[in-house]
């Protein structure tokens, strides 16, 4: 016994020395002066749980709607959301200066973090009135659900749809980081993958929802259904001189007001998609398509485009 605790101890601390030294520590760690915080996956979800909760009334959180103070209803949350939010953009801000070797102090980063926290804050009653649009367009646009109250308790669409409401909100305000934190955090939860960086309007539905997918520049009008499995993707990336990807360009999708793209569908690229256009299942578009176009996959693998 004790030669094998011996052999443990060696091969333990072995482990301990390949961890802390070589090419994959200095790829893979992030390095931080003690007074520099980093993000929080765990704090990440709490935000996610207070701004639900703030959004939602009395379907997420612990308070009931009837037996509490408006205090209590809201301003608690309201208050923990600032004080873990405004920790985390910080952090944040921190990352991504550091991230691009930019030259920054701390309490001016803490309080541009504080004025982005208060901006998010006070846009929360906005992002409900859209939200609601959003569970509306969901049940109205589904014979199988129930009422309003069921789509909130338990549609992923919606739950996405939030994620990406606050997580935009934050993105638009130059927040590195969180904003993908907390998209993803819904992909991982629903399987459906919207960027913070998509311009989404009102009215937004998305029936089954898994395997969607929206890129960061797509842009998507009011009044928009899209079914499982639709991909609003790139179609190839432009590369610069050291054959890298270039970041930050168009390249997703435009689709416009009261379209509905059915399920297993990619479109690809920087096309548009016209006002009341209907994109049938399982298609393959890489062309624009003009307002009011129907597009159906026909028997010979075909696909057909006709006016309603």
């Amino acid at each position: 016994m004790g030669n094998g605790n011996d052999m443990d101890e060696k091969r333990l601390e072995a482990t301990v020395n390949a961890l802390a030294g070589g090419e994959s520590l200095r790829r893979m760690c992030h390095w931080c002066h003690s007074d520099e915080p980093l993000p929080r996956q765990r704090v990440i979800k709490g935000i996610i749980e207070l701004s639900r909760e703030l959004l939602f009334p009395g379907f997420f959180g612990g308070r009931y709607v009837s037996d509490t103070s408006l205090e209590n209803l809201f301003g608690v949350p309201c208050r923990r959301l600032k004080d873990l939010l405004e920790r985390q953009v910080h952090a944040g801000l921190i990352l991504g200066a550091r991230q691009k070797g930019e030259q920054y102090g701390t309490d001016e980063l803490a309080d541009r973090a504080s004025q982005i926290t208060a901006d998010f804050i006070a846009a929360l009653p906005g992002l409900r009135e859209v939200l609601r649009t959003d569970v509306s367009a969901i049940y109205l646009g589904d014979p199988a659900a129930t009422s309003t109250e069921e789509v909130i308790y338990c549609y992923p669409a919606l739950r996405a749809i939030t994620n990406y409401r606050i997580a935009h909100q934050l993105f638009t305000s130059g927040v590195p980081v969180i904003p993908r934190m907390i998209s993803e955090s819904a992909h991982s939860e629903t399987g459906i993958d919207i960027h913070p960086g998509a311009t989404i309007g009102d009215h937004f539905a998305i029936d089954h929802g898994t395997g969607v997918v929206i890129g960061a520049t797509a842009i998507i009008g009011n009044n928009v259904k899209l079914y499982q499995g639709v991909t609003l993707g790139a179609r190839s990336f432009d590369l610069d001189e050291n054959n890298n990807p270039i970041k930050g360009i168009p390249r997703h999708p435009i689709i416009g007001d009261n379209v509905i793209i059915y399920s297993n569908t990619s479109i690809l690229g920087r096309v548009t998609i016209g006002d009341n256009a209907v994109i049938g299942g399982n298609l393959w578009v890489t062309f624009d398509v003009a307002p009011g176009e129907k597009l159906v996959q026909a028997k010979a693998d075909n696909i057909l485009r006709f006016k309603s």
